[in-house]
């Protein structure tokens, strides 16, 4: 027996990545938790500024790991890519940590730190990201009825690491004092730190394939010359330098991440669609894809206004004051996760009861969609006829992201799943590749919709006026709702398109 499991129970190795994966995700969320917070009252960044600073640092931490995987995929190998990433995005948060440190004593190095932290961050979670989950499916069997309570259990450990982030890095980071949010990215470092050391020390004896090899090592016909220690430090060294140019730049000198992701997009769809080899029925499959992944900039641009906009209402506008403590305004950024693991084995569980009357993927994608209208539209009434400088219940909030975190589960694990059975097996990776492009579009869009939070003044979008916080919230139910509706009145037509019986519902 290779890892001494039956067949009912799991791999050790699951639990290795399962601890790796709730380490990291501990550092990045519990970190992104106090970002925006560090930057308008540390750093003293405009809220404009730090919102839209905020889309391009979590736009381009979408995009890295398409660059991660592939040297993966041909040089490296998955471990030794996941170790490389932990490794840089440590150093990122310890970098954060000076950052913390010297921002009132020097200002300028400060800055530079600051740019350099966030930099790394990118850059290792490119390496990081895309090589474990795609180990968890290699520990069984193909077929194995296993692999799909397997990602259940893995999913579950990016929401427990999700959910304690923001508590423990809120706890010793956001106390009211800008000086202690350097402790913040200390705990993130140092949960990172763990995470390697879980990959360094268990991974050759449990991360183990059926056939009890290792898995994750050097592909087959990775040339040597680019495993050497020194060809790998000076790869991430350059590939970090870029990170930390390319957030710079978009953040200081000219936006143009926007236009960049609008090119790659193109691109992709010229380079695959101009491909004659291809059926009409993969070319439909492929247009249903790109027409899903097109809605799913309108849930996430929304959904992602957790880590800036929602967070200075939370600080700001939210009654957090219990009497014998004052919540962090940063813990609401763990309600998401929490929710995931309460709501995630009901809607798993509903599905199968529906049985022949669940909806189709694009209809529970446009579920999704109108979850996160209707969060929006509780957090509008919430907030409606609240004179200035008055502060409302937590309830609102509270309310909004379970709202948010059952949309999330309509659509986010859906959305993965069409795209892994609509892709034909040569655009695979580049079509997964749309799905992030996606992500990373509608994160920028978040920090750009972010920066146009009233906060006593008047900002306009698209012709629409908001002077207050019911302006802003309606902003987004209209967007998502409208967006939903539209991807109802198309889900017969892209079932049509998808020609798949599985999903002729």
């Amino acid at each position: 027996m290779s890892q001494s499991v039956s067949e009912k129970g799991h791999p050790t190795g699951l639990w290795i990545l399962f601890g790796t994966e709730m380490w990291e995700r501990f550092n990045y969320y519990g970190m992104r938790a106090v970002l925006v917070l560090f930057m308008t009252k540390a750093l003293m960044f405009d809220k404009a500024f730090a919102s839209n600073l905020y889309g391009s640092y979590t736009s381009l931490v979408y995009l890295t790991p398409l660059i991660g995987g592939f040297v993966a995929d041909r040089y490296w190998g998955n471990q030794r890519s996941i170790i490389a990433g932990g490794i840089v995005m440590a150093l990122g948060e310890f970098i954060l940590f000076f950052c913390g440190s010297t921002y009132a004593s020097s200002p300028d190095l400060s800055t530079i730190f600051f740019f350099s932290g966030l930099g790394l961050m990118i850059a290792g979670n490119g390496f990081f990201k895309p090589n474990i989950s795609s180990l968890v499916g290699q520990l069984y069997p193909k077929g194995d009825r296993r692999i799909d309570p397997a990602y259940t259990i893995f999913y579950m450990g990016i929401n427990v690491g999700g959910a304690i982030g923001p508590f423990i890095c809120g706890l010793v980071g956001d106390t009211g004092d800008p000086a202690d949010f350097k402790w913040a990215f200390l705990a993130g470092g140092i949960a990172m730190t763990i995470s390697v050391i879980v990959q360094l020390l268990f991974h050759h004896k449990y991360v183990k394939g059926p056939d009890n090899k290792v898995l994750g090592l050097t592909p087959p016909n990775a040339p040597v010359v680019w495993v050497k220690p020194i060809a790998m430090i000076l790869g991430l060294a350059a590939f970090s330098s870029l990170a930390i140019g390319l957030l710079y730049v978009d953040a200081k000198v000219f936006s143009y991440l926007t236009y960049l992701l609008i090119a790659a997009a193109l691109t992709i769809a010229f380079m695959i669609f101009s491909d004659t080899t291809l059926s009409k029925v993969e070319k439909e499959r492929i247009t249903v894809i790109f027409i899903v992944s097109f809605f799913v900039i309108f849930f996430w641009s929304a959904f992602e206004q957790a880590g800036a906009s929602l967070t200075f209402f939370a600080d700001e506008q939210t009654q957090r004051d219990l009497g014998f403590f004052t919540v962090p305004a940063s813990w609401f950024q763990s309600l998401n996760s929490v929710f995931v693991v309460v709501f995630a084995p009901v809607f798993a569980w509903l599905w199968l009861k529906l049985g022949k009357k669940e909806p189709s993927s694009p209809t529970k994608m446009a579920i999704g969609l109108m979850l996160l209208a209707i969060g929006y539209l509780w957090i509008a009434i919430g907030v409606k006829d609240v004179g200035t400088g008055i502060k409302v219940s937590m309830i609102w909030l509270t309310g909004m992201y379970a709202l948010h975190t059952w949309g999330e589960l309509c659509l986010s694990p859906i959305g993965l799943s069409l795209v892994n059975k609509l892709a034909p097996f040569k655009y695979a990776s580049l079509l997964m590749a749309v799905w992030f492009l996606a992500n990373a579009f509608a994160n920028k869009l978040a920090g750009v919709l972010s920066a146009l939070y009233p906060d006593g003044k008047t900002t306009h979008f698209l012709g629409y006026s908001m002077s207050n916080n019911y302006d802003f919230f309606l902003l987004f139910f209209v967007m998502a709702g409208v967006a939903s509706l539209i991807l109802f009145g198309l889900t017969k037509r892209l079932q049509k398109m998808m020609h798949t019986e599985e999903f002729q519902k």
